[in-house]
């Protein structure tokens, strides 16, 4: 029982802390609502599940020790990363929640952003590392599916959030204002990854 809570726990603090995919969820949830965040935050979700399976396998473990790889996807995660903030800082200052043709980052957008995100990948190999779950692929399956849980819940509060202090950005100034943090916000993280 106490290394299922441990990974519940893992999945939780590296789920729920700040990071370009929560960013985005908390941008989108204010800017669209939150109904049109959980597609991109299923991607995301989907896509990080995928990730940590393949790693899980010992095949993200090969492409992890190479230094090539890990830092093309470093440089196209951050150059990604900067896209979406430079896409959330020029969003638009109105609410459009009732909008059905107001466009909010998709599916995709959320799975490809979960395998350009150097957060999610340190997440992925650390968590892997740290319980050792390239032994036993009935360990990596209770693992992976604690982390679907857990991870799609936290990142779907941030959506969740976002929806819930849109009534506080019903001013377009405080929403551009709102964007313009979300946005840089955003652009520093990846530029901080980056360095690291």
């Amino acid at each position: 029982m106490t290394i299922l809570l441990a990974m519940a726990l893992y999945a939780f603090s590296m789920s729920i802390t700040p990071g370009p995919t929560n960013i985005v969820l908390l941008s989108t949830g204010a800017n669209h609502g939150f109904l049109k965040a959980v597609p991109f935050a299923t991607g995301s979700a989907i896509g990080f599940t995928v990730l940590n399976i393949i790693v899980g396998l010992g095949i993200g473990t090969l492409i992890s020790k190479n230094g090539i790889f890990m830092t093309v996807v470093s440089y196209f995660g951050a150059a990604f990363i900067i896209y979406m903030g430079v896409k959330v800082a020029t969003s638009s200052s109105e609410i459009k929640v009732a909008d059905k043709n107001s466009k909010a980052p998709g599916f995709l957008l959320g799975f490809v952003g979960s395998w350009l995100n150097p957060k999610a990948w340190i997440a992925v190999v650390a968590g892997v590392s740290a319980f050792n779950l390239g032994r036993d692929y009935v360990e990596l399956a209770i693992y992976v599916s604690i982390y679907v849980v857990v991870g799609y819940l936290s990142i779907l509060t941030w959506a969740y959030a976002g929806s819930r202090i849109a009534y506080l950005l019903t001013c377009a100034r405080n929403m551009r204002y709102f964007n313009l943090t979300m946005g840089g916000g955003l652009i520093i993280i990846a530029l901080y990854l980056v360095s690291i």
